[in-house]
């Protein structure tokens, strides 16, 4: 089990009145060497030490903020949703590719929102809107929730409360294992689970504090038998030695060990590596001693939908991926629905 263990928690002024700030508190008090600090204010950055970039990143990492979600505007989530369900942010992952090491700066701290009801009071009012048609929340749009469900239950209040609306549906996706406290959750199939998986190699190189593929097959597998909707995200893919071998190995795995008598078809969907300019020197200072292949010289310059660039593999390497993992799916897997290869 990958747990997140905090080493410091600060707690937003008056958040103590919610019944998970108290959880969090009793649960973590205990616990030798974990610093517990009661803002005044809501200013809490001051409070997450580290003299350089490099330092800021790791302590951050550590840190554990229990609030309230303050503005319960949704962002959109285009296109594999139309709402962020915004339950945690951040994530105690450390993977060297991760675009939140862009998107939540020096300071990727962990946060929990504690006023539950107040979140899902607001999805239930946003999928009223579109009554006519199904509303889709995402649940880890800027997160991993999994590693902080043990003591928030927020996946559980919300894939429960999801399966009591016809009209709405919930996903979120993960890369760790512990979900045994979602198995006998009352889903009514409305929340899909994916895991996002990779080879051993890229696990093993970029992916640090994170579960190994076969406990992400196994995670899957009990979900699957829980009767969950089930997806898989590969990404990125990485082309190196022996990557269709090992990619085969993955999926070959994972379609012995799956159950064949699925309710709903499995997903896929399969992004290859990219990067943008700025994510390459945010991950230069974080991780100065990554391997990521980054070279520009090797890579196309490509304009993304959200209007900035990004370096991507060739034209013809995006086609050889294609051409294997159709080729690989459709050959391992019936009851499956590719989404997309990217």
């Amino acid at each position: 089990m990958l747990m997140f263990i905090p080493k410091r928690i600060i707690l937003e002024k008056d958040v103590m009145k919610y019944d998970m700030a108290k959880k969090i508190l009793g649960y973590y008090k205990s616990k030798p060497n974990i610093e517990i600090i009661n803002l005044s204010s809501n200013k809490f950055s001051q409070h997450i030490p580290g003299d350089d970039f490099y330092e800021q990143y790791r302590e951050g990492k550590r840190t554990l903020i229990v609030g309230t979600k303050k503005s319960l505007k949704f962002q959109s989530c285009k296109p594999s949703a139309h709402y962020q369900l915004p339950l945690v942010s951040g994530c105690m992952g450390q993977c060297e590719y991760c675009y939140l090491n862009t998107r939540l700066g020096d300071k990727p701290f962990i946060r929990v929102h504690v006023n539950i009801d107040d979140i899902l009071n607001q999805a239930e009012k946003y999928s009223k809107e579109r009554l006519a048609n199904i509303t889709i929340f995402e649940g880890s749009a800027t997160s991993d929730p999994i590693p902080l469900e043990p003591y928030t239950n927020s996946l559980f209040r919300a894939i429960e409360f999801f399966g009591t609306l016809q009209n709405t549906r919930f996903r979120f996706v993960t890369k760790y294992n512990d979900v045994d406290s979602l198995i006998n959750a009352k889903h009514n199939g409305h929340t899909e689970i994916r895991f996002s998986i990779n080879t051993s190699s890229v696990i093993e190189k970029y992916e640090h504090f994170t579960a190994s593929r076969d406990k992400r097959i196994e995670a899957s597998i009990k979900m699957a038998s829980a009767g969950y909707p089930i997806g898989f995200l590969i990404a990125p893919v990485f082309i190196y030695d022996n990557w269709k071998e090992e990619y085969h190995d993955l999926l070959y795995s994972l379609s012995e060990k799956l159950p064949k008598d699925l309710g709903f078809p499995v997903t896929f969907e399969i992004i290859s590596h990219r990067y943008t300019t700025a994510a390459k020197n945010v991950i230069n200072q974080i991780y100065p001693d990554s391997e990521l292949p980054m070279n520009d010289e090797e890579r196309k310059f490509k304009y993304g939908q959200f209007g900035y660039g990004k370096y991507v593999y060739s034209k013809e390497i995006i086609e050889e991926i294609k051409q294997f993992f159709t080729k690989e799916l459709e050959e391992l897997f019936e009851n499956k629905e590719i989404k997309y290869i990217i």
